[in-house]
């Protein structure tokens, strides 16, 4: 439920969903735990995308096309992780996440004003690029990506925080259904600790999405900051442990 709470209003609720399986449910394979976890995140980000989608003015023009790109990005990322080990990336996601939390809270108005700063067709091709390359990020590892698609949607688009939130999650939606596809397709879910999981997440993810409505950018940002701040801290802790 906090999970879905927190990834309806900035993402980030793999930040606490996935360990949690982790830790609850010792023994079963890696791909399976991701799975598990996609089942759920499904299931709450499709009630936030239909909280949103009523209440904020997503720019479905060029969101489409960056979602059909995250997603089958997303798929080749989800198969990437059976040959490739995405601890590999944890150091370069943590310097990128650092990066995004100065660079947020140093300029302060930014995200409060929603101003565009492209061209209908150039945005829609900006969208499509930063879509695959997030989509296929999200397949193969995953922790902080809904916070990556807001950023994406304010610094690069000049969105502010909630109208970039609305449009993060229906991205964020294409990407966990195309890794829950691939991992459904490989036996890699547990459905009946998936639907515990899901009808918690959609509880967390209406929670969220209302609050985020109600209270505006100024809220998001802030929370943004807070959520991104727990990814560096997570992610930190994990090197340090490697070590």
């Amino acid at each position: 439920m906090l999970a879905g709470f927190i990834d309806a209003v900035v993402g980030g609720g793999g930040l606490i969903q996935l360990p949690a399986v982790m830790i609850l449910l010792p023994g079963v394979p890696l791909p399976t735990l991701l799975g598990t976890n996609k089942f759920a995140a499904v299931c709450g980000t499709s009630v936030a995308v239909q909280h949103y989608a009523r209440h904020v003015s997503i720019d479905w023009w060029m969101i489409a096309p960056a979602a059909v790109s995250a997603g089958l990005f997303a798929f080749i990322g989800s198969h990437a992780v059976t040959l490739l080990n995405p601890a590999l990336l944890r150091p370069l996601v943590l310097v990128l996440l650092v990066g995004v939390a100065i660079y947020v809270f140093a300029v302060k108005e930014l995200g409060l004003i929603h101003k565009a700063k492209h061209g209908p067709q150039r945005a829609r091709w900006l969208a499509v690029i930063i879509g695959a390359v997030i989509g296929f990020y999200d397949g193969f590892f995953g922790p902080g990506t809904g916070s990556f698609l807001i950023f994406a949607f304010v610094g690069v688009f000049g969105f502010d925080f909630l109208s970039a939130s609305a449009s993060a999650k229906a991205v964020n939606w294409t990407t966990n259904v195309a890794s829950l596809l691939y991992f459904a397709m490989h036996g890699n879910v547990l459905y009946g600790i998936g639907f515990a999981m899901a009808a918690s997440n959609v509880v967390g993810a209406t929670l969220g999405a209302r609050v985020a409505i109600a209270k505006g950018s100024r809220f998001v940002r802030v929370f943004f900051l807070v959520i991104v701040c727990g990814l560096i801290a997570k992610l930190a802790h994990t090197l340090l442990l490697q070590h």
